[in-house]
């Protein structure tokens, strides 16, 4: 089976803990082909979205749990096709790229709402998540909750700015963004932005297209000639194309065992390169796997 992740580019041999420092036990490679089916989940076309780019596609996968109402209004603006031919606007290196359309632009939004309350975090109660042992600068908590990494206190939880994370932008006030623009992360996670923004999902394939735009000469990124821009051919739910239209992607369950054993994988590195493991792991760090079914 062919395996496709998020941040993996490279094959990595692991321990699996003090006891087994120095005894190599497999490559990240190796670890997930030798995962249980049941480990692996199918994504939901309902909740997955394609933006079909010149270089090709962009496959996003929606959080509707921490931003349902978001999500919904994504979800709606696709129907409506509200992206044909709008456009990637910024690329602002080690920070973002974002996509949308001009301010004031009157283009129909379907059933979609113009403005939402926003959804930084959600209450904890209920939510389980696989954490992570290693202290954070940002929170007292952090982890992976149903594919996404996640932080949290004080009874609250919260999607975190990790790379490929997707949010929607806004202005000043908080009810000022809809997910009608959106911009991704292709930079050193921007964690001051957790709780700040709206974050909606997270790329699961096609960053290569995205984290390579050509960087904007203007403020912040944007692109100051609409020449610089890269134009969006369409947005879609998957689960509106036919089924041979579709990528089939699986996602590693981050409450399975062997996503337990990724993260120690990456924890501490000892493949023959690395001369002093840390033995720590940042949220960020932890490549989130993904791969075509079969």
């Amino acid at each position: 089976m062919r395996i496709r992740s998020l941040w993996l580019a490279a094959v990595l041999a692991i321990s699996v803990g003090p006891a087994a420092a120095q005894t190599p036990v497999g490559s990240l490679g190796e670890i997930l082909e030798q995962s249980p089916a049941p480990d692996w989940q199918a994504v939901d076309p309902e909740n997955t979205i394609y933006m079909d780019l010149p270089g090709g596609r962009v496959v996003i996968e929606l959080a509707s749990e921490y931003a349902p109402n978001h999500a919904a209004n994504i979800r709606a603006l696709a129907r409506a096709h509200y992206w044909d031919g709008a456009a990637i606007v910024r690329a602002q290196e080690n920070y973002v790229v974002q996509w949308g359309r001009d301010e004031g632009d009157a283009t129909p939004v379907g059933a979609a709402q113009r403005s939402l309350p926003g959804e930084f975090d959600r209450a904890r109660a209920g939510v389980a998540v696989t954490r992570l042992r290693d202290p954070d600068t940002y929170a007292r908590e952090v982890g992976f909750s149903k594919g996404f990494p996640v932080a949290g206190q004080n009874g609250r939880t919260w999607l975190t700015h990790c790379y490929g994370m997707v949010g929607a932008g806004r202005g000043d006030a908080a009810d000022s963004g809809s997910g009608a623009e959106l911009y991704v992360v292709i930079g050193h996670a921007p964690r001051h932005l957790d709780r700040n923004v709206t974050l909606v999902g997270r790329v699961l394939q096609g960053m290569e297209l995205l984290s390579v735009m050509p960087r904007g000469t203007g403020a912040l990124g944007f692109y100051e000639t609409p020449q610089e821009r890269t134009i969006i051919r369409s947005v879609r739910l998957a689960s509106e194309l036919p089924e041979n239209e579709r990528v089939n992607l699986e996602t590693l369950r981050t409450d399975s065992e062997t996503f337990r054993t990724v993260i120690e994988s990456r924890r501490t590195r000892r493949e023959e390169w690395f001369l002093q493991p840390t033995g720590r792991i940042n949220v960020c760090n932890v490549p989130l796997p993904v791969r075509v079914r079969n």
